[in-house]
């Protein structure tokens, strides 16, 4: 799977509490968490965000509490993947249930700026920011973790 999108970039220590403010989550409606992605930390986000953008952060991405509500509204924003230094594990492994594809590239974080356009090789782990013409390389998921990102999310990969 290859994707490209614009970036929205964001520091260290990006915590669930921002990615989907609690206060929302009494609803178990996509749709409704995407409306408030990001809100507490970047006001504008849902209304420039695109089908297919990307988010790149620094370190420590996903950190705070557990809940799955927070990859859901990323992946609902329209969000096509999550690029970051490193990733709050609790996080990773409730991106990878959920479908939400994320990539580890400390060198592509540094090199990407907001705004940049960038593709995404998933099956290789290339990244390239097509605005600057630089190509980087993360370590891609195994066939078996691609295999569930690819049905959408682990509860899709068992039902297939």
């Amino acid at each position: 799977m290859k994707i490209t999108g614009s970036v929205h970039k964001y520091g260290s220590n990006v915590d669930t509490d921002v990615i989907i403010p609690a206060r929302y989550l009494n609803t178990t409606s996509h749709a409704e968490l995407a409306a408030h992605c990001m809100e507490d930390i970047d006001k504008d986000f849902i209304q420039r965000v695109k089908a297919g953008d990307i988010l790149v952060a620094e370190d420590n991405f996903g950190c705070g509490s557990s809940r799955e509500h927070a990859p859901i509204a990323i992946k609902a924003s329209s969000v096509s993947c999550v690029i970051a230094n490193t990733f709050a594990r609790i996080f990773y492994r409730n991106a990878i249930n959920t479908g939400l594809p994320i990539l580890e590239c400390p060198v592509a974080v540094k090199n990407i700026k907001a705004g940049d356009r960038v593709s995404v090789d998933f099956a290789t782990g290339a990244i390239k920011n097509e605005t600057n013409g630089k190509v980087f390389h993360a370590a891609p998921f195994p066939e078996s973790i691609q295999k569930i990102i690819n049905a959408g999310g682990l509860l899709n990969f068992i039902k297939a």
